[in-house]
């Protein structure tokens, strides 16, 4: 049997309209026409006999065959993008403006940062940590070339590309630390603040009564106050340090949606930055 190649490009004409979820941005990232776009996708799909999207007039949806495509597709392109980086651009230069949330830069982005600055030593990074609306404000006001946000997940389209995904919990200094409050002490960031107002609401749905009880602008501050007992705080699972405890039914809160971040770049993002929202993307792509 004769071996089959695929494609690079359709292969990455096909991601990035998964990424993207529009032909129409796929075109605009690529430098290429939506019609380009759709005929380069029909291609890929008459090399594999496979249907990738389920195509109607506003939207597309990937199909089962695409979902069973999109990993191995972003390996390929992985090792391929890395292969051309050593073999022709060792050197590529430039500065890119990254906005982080504090406890998702603290907890699993620096491993990142550092592989793609090790890899690429004359690229320099402008990394902000902020609370994630502060960070869009800013991201639309043109200050950062990249911004990773915290965002509930919805079925709904919307903007970036999702590169991790975990459960919320309570956190606390131990099991008795909500149990006999008559309003649960939260410990929170400023608004605006996407955990602080996950926990209000998870909070208000149950007729819980709450109040503020510690307000700290840094996740070392937050922590600090849960171990001294002032209040009890909501991280994501795997930024829980083993000193505390996370708590739930059992102390009478209830349970909290996942959360999830997204990587968002901006439109005329240069080559380095575009190179740098890669790596991110295929860095956590395990967590997403």
């Amino acid at each position: 049997m004769a071996l089959r190649n695929l494609d690079i490009d359709l292969l990455r004409c096909f991601v990035t309209i998964a990424d993207l979820g529009s032909f129409t941005r796929a075109g605009e990232r690529l430098g290429r026409t939506q019609s380009a776009i759709s005929l380069q996708l029909k291609r890929l799909e008459e090399q594999l006999g496979r249907t990738l999207f389920l195509r109607s007039p506003r939207s597309q949806a990937i199909t089962p065959d695409g979902e069973r495509l999109i990993g191995p597709a972003r390996q390929i392109l992985r090792l391929h993008d890395a292969t051309v980086a050593e073999m022709f651009e060792p050197d590529i230069t430039g500065s890119v403006r990254i906005g982080v949330p504090e406890d998702f830069a603290t907890a699993h982005l620096p491993a990142v940062l550092a592989a793609f600055t090790g890899a690429h030593p004359l690229v320099e990074l402008e990394v902000t940590c902020d609370l994630t609306l502060n960070l869009l404000e800013r991201f639309h006001a043109g200050h950062f070339d990249l911004v990773l946000v915290k965002r509930q997940p919805t079925q709904e389209r919307q903007d970036g590309v999702r590169v991790w995904r975990e459960p919320l919990v309570w956190v606390a200094r131990d099991r008795q630390s909500v149990a006999d409050f008559a309003r649960v002490p939260l410990v929170v960031s400023p608004e605006p603040c996407v955990y602080r107002k996950r926990a209000t609401q998870a909070l208000d749905a149950i007729g819980r009564n709450w109040r503020i009880a510690y307000t700290s602008t840094s996740l070392a501050g937050s922590l600090s106050a849960v171990r001294a007992g002032l209040g009890i705080t909501v991280l994501p699972l795997e930024m829980m340090p083993a000193s505390l405890v996370a708590v739930g039914e059992d102390a009478g809160l209830p349970p909290l949606y996942d959360t999830e971040i997204a990587l968002i770049e901006a439109p005329g993002l240069s080559g380095t930055a575009h190179r740098l929202a890669q790596h991110i993307i295929a860095a956590l792509e395990r967590g997403a």
